[in-house]
């Protein structure tokens, strides 16, 4: 399916959408100053792909590739790649529900660069699996300059994902990240030398990894784990557990059976 056939199709009911658009609607009200703002990235838009291709190409591009060229390259992605959409969906959600700084849909879909890192990450992926290693290592660079985000595009990144603030984060080519973890800023899911292969960490659904945490190696931090802020985890990390320290160690078990979810970074007695 071609940009121009994905553009053609009859827009479906996006419950979801419809709440970013009433949002903006609401803002151009409520300050007109920023009404010409509001309809160029949302207003003007038939759907979420649209006004996400714009808002990225217009962040990724630059004087050597315009932003319409970058948004092409993201309408294609998108077009090959039907899930993609879900994922932004799913990364939104996580998004209004676990950050309490969230007011709404629209303001990470325009503002929070731990958002758009991830979604130009997914559209980076969508090319590396397509055999477009090349487009995808253009777009990593151009996404670590803009957002100061770092992910391989090779990495295996689940849907529901949280990035807050997001600066500094490091993901390497073998990762997985699997479904509902948040993730802070700071974080290196990294290797642990010049090791080759699958060397990289396995992160299972539900985990939340504090501030400036450090995981190294092909270790599995298992699901519903928390990981202390300014952690050196080094070895597996058991389900449901809490680990804290450098080197991390199991300290307790958690309370929730998703802390990714509750956000709650406090130390169980």
């Amino acid at each position: 399916m071609n940009v121009q056939a994905l553009r053609d199709i009859a827009t479906t009911t996006d419950p979801l959408w419809d709440a970013v658009r009433e949002e903006a609607a609401r803002t151009t009200r409520e300050e007109p100053i920023l009404a010409s703002f509001l309809h160029a990235t949302l207003l003007n838009h038939r759907d979420l792909g649209s006004a996400l291709s714009f808002t990225l190409a217009n962040k990724l591009g630059g004087s050597i590739v315009p932003p319409m060229v970058v948004r092409e390259i993201i309408e294609e992605a998108i077009a090959s790649a039907p899930a993609l959409l879900d994922a932004v969906r799913a990364d939104l959600r996580a998004v209004r529900e676990r950050d309490p700084a969230c007011p709404g849909y629209a303001v990470p879909l325009l503002y929070f660069k731990g958002f758009q890192a991830i979604q130009a990450y997914r559209v980076a992926h969508a090319l590396w699996t397509h055999g477009r290693e090349a487009l995808a290592l253009f777009l990593q660079a151009r996404i670590s300059e803009v957002y100061s985000v770092d992910i391989h595009p090779a990495a295996r990144i689940g849907h529901g994902i949280l990035l807050d603030h997001a600066t500094g984060l490091v993901v390497g080519e073998t990762a997985i990240i699997e479904d509902n973890v948040s993730i802070l800023q700071g974080v290196t899911l990294g290797g642990t030398g010049k090791e080759t292969g699958d060397r990289h960490p396995k992160v299972r659904a539900g985990v939340l990894i504090g501030a400036n945490a450090t995981v190294l190696g092909n270790i599995e931090i298992g699901t519903g784990a928390k990981i202390g802020a300014g952690s050196v985890v080094l070895d597996r990390v058991p389900p449901h557990c809490t680990v804290v320290g450098v080197p991390a160690r199991v300290v307790c078990r958690c309370r929730d059976q998703e802390p990714a979810r509750s956000m709650d970074h406090h130390i169980e007695g």
